[in-house]
């Protein structure tokens, strides 16, 4: 049981990456983050590594503050599959996830958040399509 102890459980580690993927999507410091939340950023790199879990409160901040629901630290957590499945929607999330853990993802998600005219954005996303659109 003491063995049990000493690893993190996968759903904070989940919990845990999810947190550092929004914060650095939107270009926060562990610092700014911990400082918000009346914490230090050690602190916060515990929970980013998943070995202090969060509670319910401190997530319900943390969601407030990176602005995103509480139900996107827990998208794709272990041990959801099953009710996950069809229409290919794992792989797809799965390779969200990976563009914004890339160093080009990240770059191009903060920078398009900063967009403020929707047209633009639409104007961008219309772009990128035609770049890639070689079979529709």
């Amino acid at each position: 049981m003491a063995d049990n102890k000493k690893r993190p459980n996968p759903i904070d580690v989940h919990v845990g990456s999810r947190i550092r993927l929004r914060r650095n999507m939107i270009g926060m410091s562990q610092e700014k983050l911990g400082e918000l939340l009346g914490i230090t950023f050690q602190q916060i790199q515990k929970y980013e590594k998943g070995s202090n879990r969060v509670g319910a409160s401190r997530l319900q901040a943390i969601s407030s503050i990176l602005s995103v629901p509480v139900a996107f630290f827990f998208e794709d957590a272990p041990g959801q599959e099953p009710a996950q499945a069809g229409f290919g929607e794992e792989a797809s999330a799965n390779y969200v996830v990976d563009f914004l853990n890339s160093a080009e993802g990240l770059q191009l998600s903060r920078a398009f958040v900063r967009i403020g005219d929707p047209k633009v954005r639409r104007r961008i996303i219309d772009l990128v399509k035609s770049l890639v659109d070689d079979d529709n």
